[in-house]
């Protein structure tokens, strides 16, 4: 029977090839037995006519019918009328016989059958394994193709999800990115904050930050800015009896600050390259200003920069008896010297304006060494603590 489609598998045309030659077979055999029964009858009929011819052949009926039924009343006629008969009959069975001898011989024995339909198997499967060969090359062709664009893909993706889970952390835990403040309970070298972003080269800046401390003697170190041969670049510390100081390139200027009492307070400072001058800002207000504070010496880029604890070397060797004791917020960096409204506008609560170079920003600080992070009082808040 044919396949959907009209097509035949081999091993199919295999059989139906040996079904019919078997059928052919089954109805010559037929044929022949019937050419037989007939050979039979007219052989029959044959012998009765030549003893009608020798004169021995039974007698009429009183009505005189032909007891031969339909043969002819002429007995040589009758003989050469069979004999014709006889001799297509053999010509007939001659040839029928000759053709099932040459279907039989072309037809596929089943050991034959056997060994053919295995070697179409083997074709088929060498085939087979031919394609599956070409696909692999093609599969592995199209990997190499496609794996510097996956890995790019997936980088992204990452990054992605990082971003996505910073905010999520985030959102979670404070009202606003800037909403939180950084804890430091206690002197030690180990409680610290770290700002994940660098400082590109400077020329002048403004440092903004609110801070609490009843830390006696000394608050600490607040912050520190620290580049490979430079552990002190920016440095604003208060250490023992010492006023609050700041330091430039390891160059020292005391500020006239005074932030020990237990309440929040906004402090700013400003620096500019030229001629080293520098202004001291509390709660809005300026209580210093001076000069000569590593006059012409740009700020180096790609330091660290540390809240709470001042380094001796980039990123570590604290000093216990340096850090600060406390709580920070609002730690912003400028790339210029701010004008003394802005710090006023900052300082008072009508504007919020976070720093161009390092902003306050929940996903840009990590805490340390049980340094923690809490949501801050608001900024109006924090001005009825003053």
């Amino acid at each position: 029977m044919p396949m959907q489609g009209g097509a035949l598998s081999p091993e199919e045309e295999l059989r139906a090839a040996v079904l019919q030659l078997r059928e052919t077979v089954v109805q010559q055999k037929e044929t022949l037995g019937s050419q037989r029964e007939a050979i039979r009858e007219l052989t029959a009929k044959l012998a009765r006519c030549e003893g009608l011819a020798g004169g021995k052949a039974p007698g009429r009926g009183a009505s005189g019918k032909d007891t031969m039924g339909d043969l002819p009343r002429d007995p040589g006629h009758v003989v050469e009328q069979l004999s014709r008969s006889l001799q297509t009959l053999k010509d007939r069975l001659e040839s029928l016989e000759h053709q099932l001898r040459a279907n039989v011989s072309n037809a596929v024995l089943p050991g034959d059958f056997r060994e053919v339909l295995q070697r179409r198997l083997g074709e088929l499967e060498r085939q087979l394994l031919r394609k599956v060969a070409e696909l692999e090359d093609e599969k592995s062709l199209l990997h190499n193709e496609t794996s510097a664009h996956r890995q790019k893909t997936e980088s992204a993706l990452n990054a992605l999800l990082q971003r996505v889970t910073e905010l999520e952390r985030g959102n979670s835990a404070f009202k606003s990115p800037d909403a939180f403040k950084v804890s430091l309970p206690l002197r030690t070298n180990y409680l610290y904050g770290k700002i994940k972003k660098t400082l590109p080269e400077l020329y002048a800046f403004t440092i903004c930050l609110w801070l609490r401390s009843s830390a006696s003697p000394g608050i600490g170190t607040p912050f520190s800015y620290a580049v490979p041969g430079q552990a002190n670049e920016i440095v604003l510390i208060e250490w023992g009896n010492n006023p609050i100081e700041l330091l430039i390139n390891d160059k020292v200027a005391q500020l006239p600050l005074f932030v020990s009492d237990g309440k929040w307070h906004h402090i700013c400072v400003t620096w500019t390259t030229r001629d080293g001058m520098w202004e001291a800002f509390q709660d809005g207000e300026k209580l210093g200003t001076g000069e000569n504070l590593a006059p012409w010496h740009p700020i180096k880029p790609g330091g660290v920069l540390i809240l709470g604890q001042e380094q001796d070397t980039v990123g570590g060797r604290f000093d216990a008896t340096q850090a600060f004791v406390g709580e920070l917020s609002q730690f912003n960096i400028w790339d210029r010297v701010l004008r003394a409204q802005e710090i006023i506008n900052i300082a008072n609560c009508s504007t919020n304006m976070p720093g161009n170079i390092i902003p306050w920003v929940d996903n840009n600080v990590d805490v340390f060494g049980g340094a923690s992070k809490w949501p801050v009082e608001t900024c109006e808040e924090r001005l009825l603590d003053l």
